[in-house]
């Protein structure tokens, strides 16, 4: 795959206020326990398997900076699931896959510490995402399989699809 290749494609952003509409991404909206002392967040659980939420064998924690955009990857082997322990984050999935019924989905999804999501992103998708909040936005990523650099290919942030990132006025 390269960035010429990626050009090609006829991207076209769809709602996701149904929910995703590319084939295997799956949103799952994170449960807060809030009390007077202060807030718990469910980030992952075994009892999720069941609903579509893959095993982890790897996790990390990312911190990215306000205003700064990390994209585009994909992986051949694992599935990321993540979510964003603090801040704002717009996350962007793209389906790449040619022989995928949702080849060339565009979707967009915001979450943060006020809309706690597990989003989780098969292989074979471009994906990234944009902190929209200061200070900064804390990502923890629960992925399928210990972290293998060969197994990540990356693209420039404004290669392709630069049009979707918030916020857009007006």
């Amino acid at each position: 795959m390269t960035v010429d290749w990626l050009r090609t494609i006829a991207f076209e952003q769809r709602s996701t206020s149904q929910g995703p509409t590319i084939e295997g991404v799956l949103v799952r909206p994170l449960i807060t326990h809030l009390d007077g002392r202060g807030d718990v967040i469910e980030l992952w659980s075994e009892g999720w398997l069941g609903d579509g939420v893959a095993r982890t064998r790897h996790v990390y924690q990312s911190a990215t900076d306000v205003g700064v955009i990390k994209a585009w990857h994909l992986h051949e082997a694992h599935t990321d699931q993540f979510t964003c322990t603090r801040g704002k984050l717009q996350v962007i999935v793209a389906d790449t896959r040619e022989n995928s019924p949702t080849f060339g989905h565009v979707n967009s999804f915001v979450l943060g510490t006020q809309r706690p999501l597990l989003i989780q992103i098969p292989p074979g998708l471009i994906h990234g995402w944009k902190a929209l909040a200061p200070p900064e936005a804390i990502v923890v990523n629960f992925q399928t399989h210990t972290y293998d650099a060969a197994d990540e290919y990356k693209f420039p942030w404004d290669s392709v699809l630069e049009w979707v990132w918030e916020p857009r006025n007006g």
